[in-house]
């Protein structure tokens, strides 16, 4: 494959339906880490979220016939409504499952963008088999959130835009849920940089991508106990091949860390990031030495921020 052609095709074919985000920078937060740090905006990408890219990428590989059928998806939050969006915007109809215990607010930004939800029970078993009945009764294409080749590319768009701005970049920093971006950035690295490392940054409270690098497999999560809450999903088996072979390491970053770290982006960059964004300053704040000196990319993946809920005053 000629993954540098692949994401250059999926770039342009997206382009007209996401935003290209801005890279920020902060004196204060380059002195604090030591670094110089190049912020990749996903929080102001379309819906709030790096997901826009990949839900968009994925729909518009899909035949004629199957878009005349729909979608469906079954997530509990941004990629609910990014997949709705991109559907939306496409004029392809969307069947979107949700858990009963999802935020009332994230089901109200689904249905805004013109989504049918399903709601199931909270588990993963009823997750699947309520989106495998939907696709039986409509016809619909499943896409997966972050385990499908087509979302990786079109995720992969972030690396390359911030890459072309910044060409000589030493590292580049992504939270790690399910994989779907870090896997994108990664490749994108690895087409468009000569020497830039990748390196995922995960809560130690959900480091199950930690663990299967560790024990050369895939991990799941006993707990999913963090604030966190975009990087609670386990890897599939795409993600895990591309971050076994292309991702440097993983960092862990403790639940006061990343409430630091998001209150330190609030305060001194005036920017509405979520928890799960703040994990991949976390990650540089507690390993200095390592980053002390380089040119660090570091991706704020959304901004989809409960309110009434926030981790600090």
């Amino acid at each position: 494959m000629d993954i540098k052609k692949d994401i250059i095709e999926s770039y342009n074919r997206i382009s007209p339906y996401i935003h290209k985000t801005p890279v920020i920078t902060s004196t204060t937060i380059n002195k604090i880490t030591g670094g110089s740090l190049y912020f990749k905006c996903e929080n102001f990408q379309k819906m709030g979220a790096f997901k826009m890219r990949g839900a968009t990428n994925a729909i518009l590989q899909l035949s004629s016939e199957q878009k005349q059928k729909g979608v469906v998806t079954h997530s509990s939050g941004n990629f609910a409504q990014a997949l709705a969006l991109a559907a939306k915007n496409l004029g392809v109809k969307s069947y979107i499952v949700m858990p009963s215990n999802a935020p009332d607010v994230k089901k109200s930004a689904v249905r805004g963008y013109g989504g049918e939800i399903t709601e199931c029970e909270p588990t993963l078993e009823a997750r699947e088999s309520t989106a495998k009945k939907i696709q039986l009764e409509k016809g619909a294409t499943f896409v997966h959130p972050f385990n499908d080749f087509n979302v990786i590319l079109g995720n992969a768009s972030a690396g390359k835009e911030l890459l072309e701005k910044h060409s000589d970049l030493d590292f580049i920093i992504s939270p790690v849920g399910g994989g779907g971006l870090i896997s994108g950035i990664a490749l994108s690295a690895l087409a468009f940089s000569n020497n830039c490392k990748v390196i995922g940054a995960e809560p130690f409270a959900v480091d199950d991508a930690y663990r299967s690098i560790e024990s050369g497999k895939i991990e799941h999560n006993l707990t999913i106990d963090t604030i966190a809450d975009g990087l609670k999903t386990s890897l599939g088996d795409i993600t895990y091949n591309i971050i076994n072979n292309h991702v440097e390491k993983i960092i862990r970053t403790t639940e006061e860390e990343i409430i630091a770290a998001m209150k330190l982006i609030w305060e001194r960059m005036k920017i509405i990031i979520e928890p799960s964004s703040a994990v991949a300053l976390a990650a540089i704040l507690n390993s200095k030495t390592e980053f002390k000196n380089k040119k660090v990319g570091v991706i704020l993946s959304g901004g989809n921020v409960d309110f009434k809920n926030l981790p600090f005053s």
